[in-house]
């Protein structure tokens, strides 16, 4: 049985579309590590509430 996806999981899925494309960019112009660790980072920031936030020196 097939239902159809809602309104957030379509949403989601488009996101997930998103990052793929971006990462396998990421690991064609600068490898695997470089890509990994960016989107380690990039969840890191999330999780610290940091998305957004402009540093200044």
């Amino acid at each position: 049985m097939q239902t159809e996806m809602t309104t957030e999981e379509e949403s989601k899925d488009a996101f997930f579309e998103q990052l793929a494309k971006l990462s396998e960019e990421m690991v064609a112009k600068h490898g695997k590590d470089f890509s990994m660790g960016a989107l380690v980072l990039a969840a890191r920031w999330i999780a610290e509430n940091r998305i957004g936030q402009l540093k200044t020196n």
